[in-house]
């Protein structure tokens, strides 16, 4: 597919980067010639310097022939600009990155009149999974399938797990439960495990489950689920808003430290279930004083990465919280990836990843395609969600799974039929109208079809 990315920061240089290893003539637009020169040097990309809310900037990138432009910049105003003269121009698909909370209210009028496909809010999407993370205390990371009825958890085996020394063949008949482990890490090890693969206390194990099952089955396994009602939240940002109102809906006690006196009258305004605190977040004693020790979780979300880190640091040392921290700069995730402080979440990331899904989605060629798309550990996993339409006609359909040969590294991990989600088993078929999730060390599938030999 021939795409045009019109922003040249972090989100559309990880874009770039997602798309163009994915084999998509790319073309990058950025006033600053140095983001450019920058990208073009350093993928596979053509760059043009210029403004994407020019008609004729548009034109040199090839806009007649782009079947997709995604405008990722800073200003919402250019994002939606450069949309709308992309739509008259080349009459393709179009994305614009939407973040002021005035515009993202009036955004299903605002897509229909400037013909978008998408509009994406980081700070609502990372909001979101911060939640989903908190309705699952246990888990060290949540992705959510066929519209939050299933949830492909990442999880810590603890010490005294009755998984601790199973082999994968051996987990049903020693603890009755039919669990579909999709992805083992053990120390550096990213696996797709089969039934010979060995369980032991310290991998961290990705498996699908219904929401119907998660509490009964972790306590099974040894795996704590008590619910969190008390959340702390360091920083009074948008994703703090957007995360509090979330919350307090759920009937969660939400307290938002938030350093500036204006925002923290605005959020008064805004959250009058939640309370704000005037202070300043790494100030220790303010911490304390505001009940850290006995809160369920703390999330830190100020605009400073290494603040976040630090107060997660310090949340580990004192409390048994849950810590879930933001960190904007995407190199900074290896780097903090062994530190103690809970799950990392990365708003730029979270973006990427959506955009990526919906590009899969427009390659469809045999009446399945990609809904939803999660890279996973550090971009080596890959978990997609392909609805499988009324009318497909794959030579896969209604054939016993057994009889079907997958390709290396890649397992079928939920089907989906109406409302009732199944581990598959050797003689479940795939049937027209259902949804099928897969996870894959392979990159780039695009299509149902693509995982069989």
């Amino acid at each position: 597919m021939n795409i045009i990315i019109v922003g040249g920061g972090k989100v559309g240089i990880t874009l770039a980067a997602q798309l163009g290893s994915e084999e998509h003539e790319i073309t990058l637009i950025d006033t600053n010639a140095a983001h450019v020169d920058a990208a073009v040097s350093a993928l596979d990309i053509q760059g043009i310097v210029g403004n994407g809310t020019s008609y004729h900037t548009q034109l040199e990138a090839g806009i007649e022939a782009a079947d997709l432009l995604v405008a990722v910049t800073d200003a919402d105003e250019t994002n939606l600009l450069s949309c709308l003269i992309a739509k008259k121009a080349g009459d393709c698909h179009t994305i614009a990155r939407v973040r002021d909370p005035e515009y993202y209210n009036e955004i299903d009028f605002i897509k229909e009149e400037l013909g978008l496909s998408m509009a994406i809010n980081p700070e609502i999407a990372a909001a979101a999974n911060i939640y989903r993370l908190i309705q699952v205390p246990s888990a060290l990371d949540v992705d959510s399938f066929a519209k939050g009825r299933v949830n492909l958890l990442r999880l810590e085996i603890p010490a005294g797990s009755p998984l601790d020394g199973l082999k994968l063949s051996e987990v049903e008949k020693k603890t009755g439960l039919q669990l579909l482990i999709c992805i083992l890490e053990s120390g550096d090890d990213v696996i797709i495990p089969n039934g010979e693969t060995c369980l032991k206390s310290g991998d961290r194990i990705s498996m699908v489950l219904p929401n119907n099952e998660l509490r009964a089955t972790l306590n099974r396994i040894g795996i704590k689920t008590k619910p969190i009602k008390n959340v702390i939240i360091a920083g009074g940002g948008n994703i703090s808003y957007y995360l509090a109102n979330m919350l307090v809906h759920a009937g969660v006690h939400v307290k938002i430290l938030e350093i500036s006196r204006q925002r923290c009258e605005e959020l008064s305004l805004l959250l009058p279930e939640a309370m704000i605190i005037n202070g300043d977040a790494s100030d220790q004693q303010l911490l304390m004083e505001e009940g850290l020790t006995g809160a369920d979780a703390l999330v830190s979300l100020t605009g400073i990465d290494e603040e976040n880190i630090l107060l997660s640091l310090y949340a580990n040392k004192v409390s048994q919280a849950k810590r879930i921290t933001k960190i904007s700069k995407i190199a900074f995730e290896e780097v903090v990836r062994e530190l103690p402080i809970g799950t990392v979440i990365c708003p730029k990331r979270i973006t990427s990843q959506l955009i990526s899904s919906y590009v899969r989605s427009m390659q469809n060629s045999m009446g399945s395609n990609v809904e939803t798309l999660y890279r996973m550990m550090d971009d080596r996993v890959e978990a997609l969600e392909f609805k499988v339409s009324a009318s497909a006609k794959g030579a896969y359909l209604n054939v016993p799974l057994m009889d079907l040969h997958l390709k290396p590294n890649i397992l079928i991990c939920s089907i989906i039929r109406g409302k009732k989600a199944t581990a598959p088993r050797g003689r479940d078929m795939i049937k027209n109208g259902d949804t099928v999730i897969v996870v894959t060390t392979r990159t780039g599938l695009n299509d149902l079809g693509d995982i069989f030999e």
